[in-house]
């Protein structure tokens, strides 16, 4: 190798390395204040005329009658709106830059049960995706491996752990909210359709028969943990530590929360009979088919992470409307919901597919809720992020109007209650483009 690369790049592992990291976070004297503005707490209705004070990294104060510490940092809020920001509950940021260009992708594994992998190792704060993403008030996201696309499964199998970051920091430890937020299984397929790249359909004989077999390997890895926490906890001197099993046997007894991807409404009722056998903290992702069982998921409290709505019907017998009358169906039963892109580039339009279900019956707040608190609850973090109030941590917006409204301009993202930049790829090449000259005169040569 080259020595002068070699030099470069230790001068520079030794300035990131020197560089305290505490630099790089909220202080206790980083004080920031929005003063005058509407605030819309989610948790506990809007303030008009309020005042919005960060310190420190968290909320320290928010009300009509707030006072601002000396020294604080002033916005003015007149005829602005503050709302939490926002969050992705189910994305690939950070994981995967161009779809087409292998290198760039880092969010599956080599084999079908990866339980001992997890996405933080993978995930590249240098992201273009994310800096377009948090331009729209996405402040924070679950990271996940593997089954992406727009809330499919990808194949069954035991997906990794995934990830809940900010969308700022020179480096994962620093995005970092919940290194484990959740295992990711997939769960097997009973479709037998066919078509575009999917070959003849298959009789349905068949597709049961390998779901039954797909189901049993699942439940084969789950055994295989239990006996092997129950060999952890006994001190058995015989034990070989297994990776694989020590970090599934996590999710037992209801431990670290499992996301199962399922969309057909009798693989979800397949999901949870076995949630149910083995008491996992289950949330469901996809779930394109849960229309026929929202009831049953109300009643077992089973909150559920919704893909794009803004796709086409997931069948031929399907209501045109489908995709865009579930989130109000499900919100209605009392199932708990969050919208999620399952994406990298298109997590910066996450506020518009909750806008889509707002016009086929999902209400203005549940919408809101649906991509603040609700994924928060969801993720178990609701103590710490989704609303605005004392004590959470300040990620916050600043726009001029709905920011569930296409036209509405993001002003302001705070995340860990210092600004964050807005600059973005997609930023620059509109400012490019914008300004090229209106008429190029023809060169001609001679």
């Amino acid at each position: 190798m080259n020595r002068a690369i070699v030099r470069t790049a230790f001068v520079v592992g030794l300035a990131i390395a020197s560089f305290p990291a505490a630099a790089l976070l909220a202080q206790d004297g980083d004080t920031f204040a929005v003063q005058g503005a509407t605030i819309h707490t989610v948790s506990d209705g809007t303030i008009e005329n309020g005042t919005i004070v960060m310190r420190g990294g968290r909320i320290i104060a928010v009300g009509a009658n707030v006072d601002i510490p000396a020294g604080a940092e002033i916005i003015d809020g007149t005829d602005k709106h503050v709302y939490p920001g926002m969050i992705d509950a189910f994305s690939q940021l950070g994981l995967t830059e161009i779809g087409a260009v292998p290198a760039t992708n880092d969010m599956n594994e080599m084999g079908r049960f990866n339980p001992h992998l997890n996405a933080h190792t993978a995930i590249h704060p240098a992201s273009e995706h994310i800096p377009v993403a948090r331009a729209n008030g996405i402040t924070h996201t679950m990271a996940a491996p593997g089954g992406g696309g727009r809330g499919g499964g990808g194949g069954s199998g035991i997906r990794g752990q995934a990830t809940l970051i900010h969308l700022d920091g020179w480096t994962v430890e620093e995005m970092e909210i919940e290194k484990s937020a959740a295992m990711v299984v997939s769960w097997p397929t009973l479709s037998s359709r066919g078509g575009f790249r999917r070959g003849p359909s298959r009789p349905f004989a068949d597709v049961q028969r390998e779901f039954d077999e797909q189901v049993e390997e699942l439940d084969a890895w789950f055994v295989a943990a239990q006996h092997y926490k129950q060999a952890t906890e006994s001190g058995s001197s015989r034990l070989t530590r297994d990776l694989q099993l020590e970090h599934l046997s996590r999710v037992l007894d209801g431990g670290l929360r499992v996301i199962v991807q399922a969309n057909d409404h009798r693989e979800i009722e397949s999901a949870v009979a076995f949630a149910e056998k083995w008491n996992l903290n289950l949330v469901i992702a996809g779930a394109t088919g849960a229309r026929d069982i929202a009831g049953m998921l109300a009643a077992k409290g089973i909150p559920v992470i919704l893909g794009p709505v803004q796709r086409l019907p997931n069948g031929q017998d399907v209501a045109y409307d489908d995709a865009n009358t579930l989130p109000g169906v499900l919100a209605d039963a009392g199932v708990e919901i969050a919208f999620a892109t399952f994406n990298s580039a298109d997590s910066r339009t996450l506020p518009y597919e909750a806008a889509n279900s707002v016009s086929w019956g999902l209400s203005q707040d549940a919408a809101l809720e649906a991509i603040t608190l609700g994924p928060a609850r969801i993720l178990g973090v609701s103590d710490r992020l989704g609303s605005l109030e004392v004590g959470k941590v300040g990620n916050v917006i600043v726009t001029d109007g709905d920011p569930l409204e296409i036209t509405t301009e993001i002003e302001h993202v705070f995340i860990r209650g210092l600004p964050s930049d807005l600059d973005n790829k997609h930023k620059r090449s509109w400012e490019k483009y914008k300004n090229r000259p209106v008429k190029v005169k023809a060169v001609t040569t001679t």
